[in-house]
């Protein structure tokens, strides 16, 4: 006889679930059977995931989660909490440090049975990018309000429809010469199922998860320019990259208005790759899928002639 999925009419928060990654994450735990409520700054870019849930499976909501009456508000009831939210703008300590803190605390309050926090490979009080350093606040500030809480550390992160491949892939199909930055630094691209997978099992069994930190990286490991020239090859241009020297890389994200600040192109230089200090994708039973498996496919649409490029 089928056991119950532990998530089945379990209600989750998801915290920054109008996001990027948040759309995966959500599409986990309905698959799953439980019920959502997605809480972000922007919750109608969250409406697209309605047609995905079953009548009443999802709700969204309004949610600053620098707000603690707003946080406390959106984890009311909640089983399980996810918290998504990060940005490389604002205030990043006070976003992903000080009130990753304060999410943790209002989920033991609110009596919830799990909670998983997204950090980043990276992360690390002596990171010179603040970003990193948020990152490693936020992780020791959930540990202390909420100490079973499992800690997710992805890696850079690889969808059909994300801001980083595709954004080489924007260059590469219109320029015949790019110059690429930190070119031989450490890249895991990791697939954004695979992480949202993790979410789920984390969530779903916490007495086995809770309290730990796991690194989610993808199974190839590559350079930066190594990385462009793969997004190449898929589109069956040729192209001439440069690999540009760090300094002028650190001059070029000084400058405004440009698409890469100072603390991206310090994370970029010190590599996204797993340290090997923390259980991986193995630990929870997942077999993390290589870019190679969906960059020829991913590609068509920037070909010359399409699916009919030769």
């Amino acid at each position: 006889m089928a056991t119950s999925d532990p998530l089945k009419d379990k209600l989750v928060t998801v915290l920054g679930g109008s996001g990027f990654l948040g759309r995966y994450v959500a599409q986990a735990l309905l698959k799953r059977g439980a019920r959502l409520r997605v809480a972000s700054r922007n919750p109608e870019q969250a409406f697209s995931l309605k047609p995905l849930a079953d009548l009443g499976q999802i709700q969204t909501g309004r949610c600053d989660i620098t707000d603690p009456r707003q946080v406390a508000s959106a984890l009311a009831g909640a089983d399980g909490v996810v918290n998504l939210v990060g940005s490389f703008s604002g205030d990043q300590k006070a976003l992903m440090g000080d009130a990753a803190g304060q999410v943790a605390e209002a989920a033991r309050a609110a009596g919830a049975r799990a909670l998983v926090h997204l950090s980043a490979i990276g992360a690390d009080e002596q990171s010179p990018a603040v970003y990193g350093q948020a990152k490693a606040l936020g992780e020791k500030l959930v540990m202390q309000g909420f100490a079973q809480a499992t800690i997710l550390r992805p890696s850079v992160l690889f969808a059909e429809d994300d801001g980083f491949i595709n954004m080489f892939a924007g260059l590469i199909e219109a320029l015949p010469v790019l110059p690429v930055f930190a070119p031989h630094a450490c890249l895991q691209p990791v697939f954004a199922d695979d992480v949202a997978e993790a979410v789920a099992i984390a969530l779903a069994d916490p007495a086995s998860h809770g309290g730990r930190t796991y690194e989610l990286a993808g199974p190839a490991t590559m350079s930066m320019i190594e990385l462009n020239r793969r997004i190449a090859a898929a589109q069956h241009r040729r192209r001439h990259f440069i690999a540009m020297p760090d300094m002028a890389s650190a001059l070029f994200a000084a400058m405004p208005l440009t698409p890469m600040s100072r603390d991206q192109w310090a994370l970029l230089k010190q590599g996204n790759c797993a340290s090997g200090r923390f259980p991986g994708f193995e630990a929870l039973g997942i077999t993390p899928r290589p870019l190679e498996l969906f960059l020829d496919k991913w590609m068509e649409r920037y070909r010359q002639h399409g699916r009919f490029s030769s």
